[in-house]
């Protein structure tokens, strides 16, 4: 089977890798555009990129996807199939009805739930007590295609985004992998989504990132967890900010902000208190909580 991958970070690069190693036919590879990053503003290459370059697979980029040099590029690598997972790019309809076998999507949450950019980090945020990862084939809609297989996975207590986010990566591979050995077979199962209980997982945004103490603790630890690595929770001692990279729940009553416990930074909330465990204050480096406080002894936090 002729296969054209298309994807961008390593959420997709496990996928690609999997592919390679069980030796399918990968024809052609579509990722983003190489972008600036750093003080120099050096053009890097998708982790897409850099491994389909390693294995000789030829690597397109475009701009657009609409304006038919994507299309053109595509009748004439006559894919069988297209495998996108995490592309970042919307396919249009004559790009779906392309294939033979159409094409499909590794999406990082149990569908209908959680559609669209951020599926993992709001998983976290939101205190879910399970996830996973979902295969299905594309249509016009967001995430609304009709789903194949789909893969649960526990989220831990104290999990962060980043650590669930390659837990998934790998799942996803082990199901985009199935799912094209179905699909070969002529039994890839087909169900229908049911809208009524979708949910939208947007990008994330920074302005979320502030802990308000007058939460309870279970919420902001979740939304320390969900944050982390990126863009980090965070709140602010004596006017200058303090980034929080990870924390547990912890016992003990406060004032909502104070902190009341100077050997293990223990903070109270409105309901329960969080000890947090790893921090950064702005300008500085990352440390563990306990040895901030050597340092500093705050009464409270988000002043």
């Amino acid at each position: 089977m002729r296969i054209v991958f298309m994807g961008t970070p390593e959420f997709a690069q496990a996928s690609l890798q999997k592919l390679i190693e069980t030796g399918h036919n990968i024809v052609g590879v579509f990722t983003q555009p190489d972008k600036p990053k750093g003080r120099g503003y050096k053009l890097v290459a998708p982790p897409v990129k850099e491994l389909a370059l390693e294995h000789n697979i030829p690597v397109y980029q475009p701009e657009k996807m609409k304006d038919g040099t994507a299309l053109s590029i595509l009748k004439e690598l006559n894919p069988d199939l297209i495998a996108v997972v995490a592309y970042g790019r919307i396919l249009p309809k004559d790009i779906l009805e392309l294939p033979k076998y159409g094409c499909i999507n590794v999406h990082g949450s149990l569908l209908p739930k959680y559609r669209g950019a951020g599926p993992i980090q709001w998983s976290v945020i939101d205190g879910e007590p399970v996830t996973g990862v979902t295969t299905m084939y594309m249509g016009e809609g967001l995430d609304t295609g009709d789903m194949i297989l789909k893969k649960e996975t526990p989220i831990g207590e104290n999990e962060t985004y980043g650590e669930l986010h390659d837990r998934l990566k790998e799942i996803g591979a082990e199901a985009l992998v199935e799912t094209i050995g179905l699909i070969e077979q002529g039994k890839a199962p087909r169900e229908k989504q049911d809208d009524s209980l979708s949910s939208y997982a947007p990008m994330l945004d920074k302005k979320i990132a502030k802990l308000d103490f007058n939460k309870p603790a279970q919420q902001l630890h979740n939304l320390i967890r969900g944050l982390s690595p990126w863009p980090v929770a965070h709140t602010t001692v004596g006017g200058k900010l303090l980034k929080v990279h990870r924390a547990v729940l912890s016992s003990g009553k406060g004032e909502p902000g104070a902190v009341i416990d100077n050997k293990k930074f223990i903070v109270a909330c409105k309901e329960g208190a969080l000890e947090l465990l790893e921090v950064q204050m702005e300008g500085g480096k990352r440390m563990k909580g306990e040895d901030f406080l050597r340092g500093r002894k705050p009464e409270r936090l988000g002043d």
